[in-house]
């Protein structure tokens, strides 16, 4: 059975951040992208997310509704007229006012013992545990199409941002100066070569050719690591190294598609905001390991 009084004594207008007024599309949308925030596959170390979820599914399942809403409109408006009468009593009315209802309610219960079967009109509350009632049995079809949305979005986020990089297929290329027949192929081999890259990331294979001189193929694990030593490593100063993509430039992932704006672009700030903050401090690193290969190369 649901708590009534629970939702009965919750504004969910303001929980999903909308008017009274508000139409049942402003209603979906408020619910996607508040829902979409408190995610519970998003927030795992939150554990009220998952009862955060469900709060927002009663209430778009209550408010897009007519007859649900309806019943709820009833005891927020009933609620706040008697908020506005408790107010205006002194507090010795609200004594006799408080009194009176306790006498009344005994009276109700007395009436339900003695099993009579005189009508008593249903009060808002019990009218809208009714409808609440109806919608568990009946199941809410526009809850389940919102939940589904939600659960793909989140599917396909976390897919896009997770694909895997075939180094096999994005080589890189190394070159150097190096003259024919010299021992120490202009002063770099395959450990020399791997001390300079490794900062980058994890290497899959480094390969020094055999038959031409200065030359050499390497894959990196990530395509975040090819693309870092391609823009940033020089290798020794005295002899630098020049790095290049074996063929075209690997395309970037696909975004997500365009199927609500509002959403997506929320759902992708977290991960982006951190994606910054992991580049920006990869690069520190990067620049500050570049530097001190310098200083040993002098």
């Amino acid at each position: 059975m649901v708590d009534i009084k629970k939702f009965a004594n919750m504004d969910l207008y303001g929980m999903l951040g909308v008017d009274i007024s508000a139409t049942a599309i402003e209603i979906r949308k408020a619910y996607r992208k508040k829902a979409l925030d408190c995610h519970p596959d998003k927030n795992p170390d939150n554990p009220r997310a998952a009862e955060l979820f469900q709060e927002l599914a009663k209430a778009l399942e209550i408010l897009s509704d007519e007859s649900a809403r309806s019943a709820y409109d009833r005891v927020l408006n009933a609620r706040k007229a008697a908020e506005l009468r408790n107010r205006e009593l002194d507090s010795k009315r609200k004594k006799l006012k408080e009194d009176l209802e306790e006498r009344e309610k005994t009276a109700a219960a007395d009436a339900n013992r003695r099993k009579t079967y005189k009508t008593v009109a249903k009060s808002p509350e019990e009218e809208l545990q009714d409808e609440i009632e109806r919608l568990r049995k009946e199941g809410s079809r526009l809850l389940q199409e919102e939940q589904e949305i939600l659960r793909q979005q989140i599917h396909q986020t976390l897919q896009v941002h997770s694909q895997v990089f075939d180094s096999s297929k994005h080589r890189i290329k190394i070159k150097w100066n190096a003259v024919k027949g010299d021992p120490t192929n202009g002063g770099y081999n395959e450990a020399i070569l791997r001390k300079f890259l490794q900062k980058f990331g994890d290497i899959e294979a480094i390969v020094v050719s055999g038959k031409k001189t200065g030359s050499a193929l390497v894959e990196f694990k990530s395509r975040e690591a090819s693309e870092m030593a391609i823009n940033y490593e020089k290798g020794n100063p005295e002899n630098p190294l020049r790095l290049e993509w074996i063929g075209a430039t690997p395309k970037k992932p696909q975004t997500l598609p365009n199927t609500s704006t509002t959403v997506t672009d929320k759902d992708f700030e977290d991960l982006v905001l951190r994606q910054m903050r992991q580049a920006e401090e990869r690069k520190r690193l990067i620049d500050q390991m570049m530097k001190e290969d310098q200083e040993e190369n002098q």
